[in-house]
């Protein structure tokens, strides 16, 4: 067990990783918005981890707190990305389709461009020594904050979908003005969605830093926005598990086919063209599809002969 997890322990945690990371897309798209800023508050949630935990500032805070600095990264990633959600939400959730796509993008790339001038997030060179969470000594250790996030993940989103919001989220989805018309506000519930995404995000960044123990500013980029679209898509945008299931194929198809060197991001395309030609739905759409029973055929309708009154002599 243990030469398993020191040979692939890493991989399962990206592969729970990469599941958060396309959850925090799946909430904007359960409100009808193609949102790709989730890498922007990945990358603030980690600068926000990875300054706390190294710049001499917070060295009192540090040795005062011990390990309970890691959880405090953790809360300030949180409560940062989710103001910074509803500061960048509010106007650019006024747009719609690929527009707002566009528009997420340039919030990436600004986030990207300031980190790269900024002494305190490293510059170009990004930062470096980030200590292991709670002194963990294997990578694989840290499916013990990752997963039981994904599974509280998962809990408020089946919550979520079944509550009053989750219903305004699919109504906007559909149509937009019909539920506006039935008095749901879209810009209250979308940017509500958005900035749940935003949250997500950067308590993933958060808990990232110090499992890859640097942070730069190619954690946040508009490649990484693609993959994360990629994982949702590829899963399914309908369902909770499909951006889990997603995202964790696609980040262990090119790790799995290493042994085959360049030809594996051969195959990792044809899994995606694949995917996309005749799964629309998705993988977990389309066993859905699969396991749901066809709907039971209505019996044929028979016509009915009245008489005329005093007929038939």
């Amino acid at each position: 067990m243990g030469d398993f997890l020191g040979q692939y322990g890493f991989l399962i945690v990206t592969m729970v990783q990469a599941g958060l990371l396309g959850l925090s897309l799946y909430f904007p798209l359960q409100a009808g918005q193609l949102s790709l800023a989730s890498p922007g508050f990945y990358a603030v949630g980690g600068y926000v981890a990875a300054i706390l935990l190294t710049n001499p500032a917070f060295a009192g805070w540090r040795d005062a707190l011990g390990n309970g600095m890691f959880p405090l990264t953790w809360l300030a990633a949180a409560l940062i990305c989710g103001v910074l959600g509803l500061i960048v939400g509010v106007p650019a959730l006024r747009l719609r389709g690929i527009y707002l796509a566009l528009a997420t993008i340039a919030f990436i790339e600004i986030l990207r461009v300031i980190s790269l001038n900024l002494s305190i997030t490293g510059g170009a060179i990004g930062i470096f020594g980030i200590p292991q969470a709670f002194g963990f000594q294997d990578r694989w250790q840290y499916i013990w904050l990752f997963g039981p996030l994904l599974i509280l993940t998962l809990l408020f989103a089946r919550q979520l979908e079944r509550s009053r919001v989750g219903r305004a989220f699919r109504a906007i989805r559909e149509d937009e003005l019909a539920a506006d018309a039935m008095g749901v506000p879209p810009t209250h519930y979308k940017v509500l969605a958005f900035v749940i995404g935003a949250v997500l995000a950067g308590l993933v960044g958060a808990m990232s830093a110090p499992f890859l123990n640097t942070w730069n500013a190619k954690q946040g980029t508009f490649d990484a926005s693609i993959a994360i679209l990629a994982f949702v898509l590829i899963g399914g945008s309908r369902n909770i598990w499909g951006p889990v299931v997603g995202g964790a194929l696609l980040t262990a198809v090119p790790e799995l086919l290493r042994f085959l060197a360049d030809w594996r991001l051969v195959i990792n395309g044809l899994v995606l063209v694949v995917a996309s030609l005749y799964l629309p739905q998705g993988i977990v759409g389309a066993l859905g599809g699969v396991r749901r029973p066809p709907p039971p055929r209505r019996p044929p309708s028979v016509p009915v002969v009245v008489e005329a009154p005093g007929g038939g002599s």
